[in-house]
């Protein structure tokens, strides 16, 4: 019968399952015992907890890397008291990805300026964080992406690259060139993406101006209730930072409205 304590076994075969060797995980603990050598487990279960923390390390780190997330855009640097107090609170929220587990979208909208791409940057390093695998990317350049993929005939294997990613940020949906090739390949990724893996949207147009990027009304629509099916609605109701800026310089802000685009 073991002498081990329960927990200590646990730990060492629990270990040993994640690390995908089920052989060790079965026999070691025993085999420690019948040799009557249980003294030395704890010190074992203490390297592989040692190997299970530079494991994690080193998966997040590629993971980092993988995502192309903007350096220092995180909750650190964001000025969190720039914006409502549920604003931070949803901000909180979404950075513990339970969002991650319905497949559901993010959708920020926003002045130019407001912090939107920064909030979106914050939650998806903290997300790296606790090991989800991101993408961080400009929606032109992913569009363009989409493009060459689909003229090279290896559309589906690009969108299926894009699933690997558990959260998928397209930043300034408002951008888009709008040719029709462009559009196309925007809503088949949103379509192949719906009700099975989540998107964080940021966007200076509200859905009202939406048809700028669709272009037709019924493309439009289908989109909008894809994305909105299951989604959470960021709103940065506050002046841009160039507009604060100016204001405490004396000179004239940004009073544009959302809708209209930054030059």
């Amino acid at each position: 019968m073991s002498t081990v304590a329960p927990a200590l076994e646990a730990v060492i075969e629990e270990s040993l399952l994640r690390f995908k060797l089920p052989t060790l995980a079965a026999e070691l603990v025993p085999r420690f015992v019948e040799a009557g050598r249980a003294d030395v487990l704890p010190l074992v279960a203490e390297v592989l907890q040692l190997e299970a923390q530079d494991r994690r390390h080193r998966r997040v780190e590629r993971l980092r890397r993988a995502a192309k997330l903007p350096p220092g855009k995180t909750f650190d640097t964001f000025d969190e008291a720039r914006f409502p107090p549920s604003l931070g609170q949803q901000l909180r929220e979404l950075a513990r990805g339970d969002f991650l587990e319905r497949a559901a979208n993010v959708l920020a909208f926003g002045l130019p300026g407001v912090g939107k791409s920064h909030a979106a940057s914050a939650i998806g390093h903290a997300l790296v964080d606790a090991g989800h695998s991101v993408l961080f990317t400009p929606t032109y350049q992913l569009v363009q992406e989409l493009l060459a993929a689909k003229r090279d005939l290896v559309l589906p294997r690009a969108l299926r690259r894009l699933d690997t990613f558990d959260l998928l940020i397209l930043d300034d949906i408002g951008y888009v060139q709008q040719s029709a090739e462009e559009i196309e390949v925007l809503f088949t990724l949103m379509a192949e993406r719906y009700e099975r893996r989540s998107m964080l949207i940021t966007s200076n147009l509200v859905f009202s101006a939406w048809e700028q990027i669709f272009k037709n009304p019924m493309t439009t629509a289908a989109a909008i209730d894809r994305l909105v099916h299951h989604s959470v609605i960021l709103e940065f109701a506050v002046p841009s930072y160039r507009s604060e800026k100016a204001k405490k310089n004396g000179t004239p802000g940004d009073n544009k409205k959302p809708g209209s685009k930054e030059k």
